[in-house]
């Protein structure tokens, strides 16, 4: 039986998506339906993992990093005592580590290392989907996110899910891997301003902070996305240091073009 973690979410759904209609899936959400299990990581007493044999565990949500670990491990100590067999976890692509948010991911793969449960580790790049959202073009199409001259190896949100249902539903092959799913063609301003008609004058940091400020739900993603975009410009998440192919091979075909969903989330969201 494998039972998906944050089954509501956006990844948890594609994810769901590929395995409807099966009867030894169980997704499990904060506010469960009909034939869902309840499964609150704030809640560690409440998990309850028996019967199942592999976990996919998606990344538990926002959070400072305390908050994210403590999540983590309430759901990998939960899955030990459960005699969970295989816990699938989605982490964060190896060129992250410069990324503020990359601490609770590099702390869980090593917890599930040090764990008496098989692990593997899908190190998911950023989404196109999410690069639509922190270098959208303004009404008059200039992208004026401060990428500078750096390019960020993006991935389809749909292709990562697809590989997570893969992976999951096959264990066994995959016990103790460490996969590195990223794009395979990075993309910088030029380009995505040239997929939406526009034009690419990337503003400063400051600025970038500045229009944030406020603008987000919590104050603490102020700095991550202001380090993301200093992360990307820096040329830390072009994927050139990653092993290439490794999406590919677990879908079994060519990953979706990253301009193309980027481009069509825009166009989605004007």
């Amino acid at each position: 039986m494998l039972l998906i973690t944050g089954a509501s979410g956006g990844l948890g759904q594609l994810i769901a998506g590929h395995l409807a209609g099966r009867d030894d899936v169980v997704l499990g959400t904060r506010r469960p339906a009909e034939s869902e299990r309840h499964v609150d990581f704030d809640d560690p007493a409440s998990l309850d993992f028996s019967g199942i044999d592999t976990l996919l565990l998606i990344s538990a949500g926002e959070g400072e990093d305390d908050i994210v670990i403590r999540r983590h491990e309430a759901a990998i100590s939960a899955a030990e005592e459960a005699g969970v067999r295989h816990i699938v976890y989605t982490s964060l692509s190896g060129d992250g580590d410069h990324l503020a948010y990359a601490l609770a991911h590099r702390w869980t793969e090593r917890r599930l290392r040090g764990s008496s449960v098989d692990g593997t580790i899908l190190r998911n790049g950023l989404y196109a989907e999410f690069l639509a959202a922190i270098a959208a073009p303004g009404p008059d199409l200039t992208i004026a996110a401060p990428l500078g001259g750096g390019r960020l190896a993006a991935v389809a949100r749909a292709d990562l899910a697809e590989a997570a249902a893969r992976v999951s539903t096959d264990p066994a092959a995959h016990a103790g891997k460490v996969y590195e799913l990223v794009g395979e063609v990075a993309l910088g301003g030029a380009e995505l301003a040239a997929a939406v008609g526009g034009s690419y004058e990337p503003s400063s940091l400051a600025k970038a902070r500045e229009a944030l400020t406020g603008s987000v739900s919590h104050s603490f993603q102020v700095p991550m996305l202001v380090g993301t975009y200093s992360a990307i410009a820096g040329g830390f998440l072009d994927g050139a240091s990653l092993p290439r192919g490794e999406l590919r091979a677990l879908l079994g075909r060519a990953p979706q073009s990253a301009i193309e969903v980027y481009a069509a989330t825009v166009r989605a969201s004007a």
